[in-house]
């Protein structure tokens, strides 16, 4: 099928989500504060107490065990300065993303949403880390939103979406081509239109539009291959939206592979079935922190 085809269809399907969520206001502007030089951490974590469910939920998840504390942390200020300025980026993206699908239940619960995007956010992150990509913490990030699309499809076209997995129950599929077949269109384009009206960075929007095709990359292929290849590992590991996806893949087989022993030759002495262990080893902790994030935000201490 034609990617300008199915960029259309997936222009017109946005276009026709009328309650089409936003980023919260306070989260970008927690950002774009980020972005300045010699911003004061008093300014960021005023900004953030100006959102008392961001403040709640960057608590909540910096006592997770992805950021492991060694002591409760119960203030935004304290919070800050533990993960420093080089994560705070990272926690108030990540916590304003959660607030917008909060409730928002489709064929896919939000759960094991979360914990596939999570699982490949944090994968991304350690790939980043083997092949030294100089920004792991932009790896994690995008690995976390590159499935957008996926989310939007479960929830505004819940009818179809089903019928999709009716059809091919007890068979090998992937999820991306059997929605081209039946949409016309397929999560990576529909991500990608969302990710534009959220203005997204331009290297996000490439990997959230060309996860699956990393080798269509130009902005940023070596990114591209990162999340392509940890969205890969997360589908085959337990972090596979409850087993509604079958994926098998050959990893000498991959284009993103070969993207990525191109930019990292050291990559080629990987031990492949040891660095699978390894990540078994952080299953548990994603599905952890993922449930510490769903439970209710209690009392909120701000100071």
């Amino acid at each position: 099928m034609e990617k300008a085809a199915m960029m259309q269809t997936a222009e017109e399907m946005v276009e026709s989500f009328v309650d089409l969520p936003t980023i919260p206001h306070v989260a970008t502007r927690v950002i774009e504060l980020l972005d300045r030089p010699g911003v004061e951490l008093d300014e960021v974590a005023d900004m953030i107490l100006a959102d008392q469910v961001l403040a709640a939920r960057v608590i909540k998840m910096v006592n997770s065990p992805l950021y492991k504390p060694a002591n409760e942390i119960k203030s935004v200020k304290r919070a800050l300065i533990y993960l420093g300025f080089r994560h705070i980026r990272e926690l108030a993206f990540t916590c304003s993303f959660v607030d917008v699908f909060e409730g928002r239940d489709g064929i896919f619960d939000v759960r094991s949403f979360w914990e596939h995007s999570f699982g490949v956010g944090v994968v991304s992150k350690i790939i980043a880390q083997r092949v030294r990509y100089p920004d792991t913490e932009k790896a994690y990030l995008v690995g976390i939103v590159h499935d957008i699309g996926e989310v939007f499809l479960s929830y505004y076209r819940q009818d179809t979406f089903r019928a999709l997995l009716d059809s091919v129950k007890g068979q090998p599929f992937r999820l991306v081509e059997k929605e081209a077949e039946y949409l016309g269109t397929s999560h990576s384009e529909i991500g990608l239109c969302i990710a534009k009206k959220w203005n997204f960075p331009a290297d996000y929007c490439e990997v959230i539009g060309l996860h699956h095709d990393p080798e269509q990359a130009v902005l940023d292929p070596t990114l591209c291959a990162i999340v392509n290849l940890a969205d890969l590992f997360c589908s085959v590991r337990q972090l596979d939206y409850g087993g509604n996806s079958w994926v098998s893949f050959n990893l000498a087989e991959e284009k993103a592979w070969a993207i990525l022993k191109s930019y990292a030759p050291n990559l080629a002495d990987l031990d492949v079935e040891r660095f699978c262990y390894e990540l078994d080893d952080r299953v548990p902790e994603i599905q952890d922190m993922v449930k510490s994030i769903f439970q209710g935000i209690g009392a909120k201490e701000t100071s």
